[in-house]
């Protein structure tokens, strides 16, 4: 009877097991008129992303079928969210984060073709606080009161952020800052534009590669490196800064080196300074930009 005993435990085990792996499914779907009660197929789908992600596997996808709000979500995971293509997804929040990641060491995550709305209210559009690596691909994220895109995470980590725009948020377009471990930013094909302070902002412990992109019309600087607890190095090349409240590309103003780099860059139409240099900050120019601002640049070395 004993024996008979362990073999239906072990079963019974292996029955449950067997039932979580089904469970999570390596390609989920959610729909406008899905249910977070069915099992995310493509036939079945869910109404959320925070639904569909339980039953995806890690490093799985979820896709969506058709368009919809899709609610916020917090990512632990690997994994990818694909709104496909036009931005049939979006993320509509208020009060509250629009996607936070808060992933593993070595989890790598993909947002792409996604709209994420704070409405006016939504605190930052995506959050960075841990991971590997995050990717950010075909996005629009708008109108939140602090920062379209907050990347801080504890422990560095890389994103790359590919054909995005971030308009419209209170503080900031993108801010990178990190904790002692740097974080490293790349931005390729972007726009950062009418934010209430600054389109793209390197912070503390921060290194950030900065190409083909725009950040104008926002309220303060269009590109700016000001770190306070460890130093920044903001990478600039073949990009524009314009029609900023103040200016076009700043560096320095805090206790920590902010480094910027500029090569093939325009900053036009700035209300006060195309470039500026405040405490500990410099700016390298290769000597091949265009500077039409009415602020007389200092501290710029030129390499020879």
């Amino acid at each position: 009877m004993k024996s008979i005993r362990i073999c239906l435990n072990v079963l019974v085990l292996s029955l449950f097991a067997t039932g979580i792996t089904q469970a999570q499914a390596s390609r989920t779907w959610v729909s406008g008129v899905g249910d977070d009660a069915n099992p995310c197929s493509r036939t079945a789908p869910c109404k959320t992303f925070a639904g569909a992600i339980s039953k995806t596997a890690h490093g799985g996808e979820i896709d969506a079928l058709d368009p919809g709000g899709f609610g916020a979500v917090t990512i632990t995971k690997a994994l990818t969210i694909d709104g496909g293509g036009g931005q049939v997804a979006s993320v509509l929040v208020n009060g509250t984060p629009g996607i936070v990641v808060q992933a593993g060491g070595t989890d790598v995550v993909t947002l792409r073709n996604l709209s994420i709305n704070g409405i006016g209210g939504g605190t930052s559009g995506i959050r960075f606080l841990s991971g590997a690596a995050l990717h950010v691909e075909n996005c629009t994220i708008a109108n939140f009161t602090a920062r379209g895109l907050d990347i801080a995470p504890n422990a560095g980590g890389s994103v790359f952020i590919l054909s995005t725009i971030s308009r419209d948020n209170g503080e900031s377009g993108i801010r990178g800052a990190a904790s002692g471990t740097k974080v490293f930013v790349t931005i390729d094909k972007s726009r950062f534009e009418n934010n209430g302070s600054f389109g793209v902002w390197a912070a503390d412990f921060s290194r950030f590669v900065v190409r083909d992109s725009d950040a104008s019309g926002n309220g303060v600087a269009g590109f700016l490196a000001n770190a306070s607890s460890g130093d920044t190095v903001l990478n600039i090349a073949n990009s524009s800064a314009s029609s900023n409240l103040s200016t076009g590309i700043e560096a320095g103003g805090g206790s920590n080196a902010s480094v910027v780099r500029i090569s093939g860059v325009t900053t036009v139409s700035n209300a006060v300074n195309g470039l500026l240099v405040g405490s500990n900050g410099s700016i390298v120019s290769f000597g091949n930009n265009y500077n039409s601002g009415t602020g007389t640049p200092t501290s710029i070395i030129t390499p020879q």
